[in-house]
């Protein structure tokens, strides 16, 4: 996704212009996602980690960025890796971020398994029915 990578290296050509609002759209969309990932992973506080791992006092959050999509970390870094795709405008950047997409998105199905069965599937179960995974506000099942 780096300019210099796809445009010298790969050769990709740019495949679309996004102009001056484009631009401002999605630098604005960047650092919302930037700042989502942020927010979320301060509001877990301690019970934040890089591995998949049970922490003491381990229980299920529902509030701020996660009474909306369980993964709302996810959420934000995909958001502002679409974003920089787009504006990088190549179909080399895009293939990219929906390859690491797709990467964060099977670590989200590897978290929800394990937190089922650490916390169970009257706590994470109903959390899971009332609230999505990684798209807010998508139907619930």
């Amino acid at each position: 996704m780096l300019p210099w990578t796809a445009l010298h290296l790969i050769g990709a050509k740019r495949n679309w212009e996004i102009g001056n609002i484009g631009t401002y759209t999605l630098t604005a969309a960047i650092l919302a996602g930037l700042l989502l990932s942020w927010f979320a992973r301060i509001h877990l506080g301690r019970l934040w980690s890089s591995a998949i791992t049970r922490k003491q006092e381990h229980r299920v959050i529902d509030t701020g960025p996660y009474a909306f999509v369980r993964h709302p970390i996810y959420t934000g870094l995909i958001i502002a890796l679409l974003a920089t795709a787009i504006a990088e405008a190549t179909f080399v950047a895009l293939a990219g971020a929906m390859l690491v997409t797709f990467g964060l998105w099977l670590k989200a199905r590897v978290e929800e398994r394990f937190l089922m069965v650490e916390l169970g599937p009257d706590h994470y179960g109903s959390y899971c029915r009332r609230v999505p995974m990684i798209i807010p506000f998508l139907w619930r099942h």
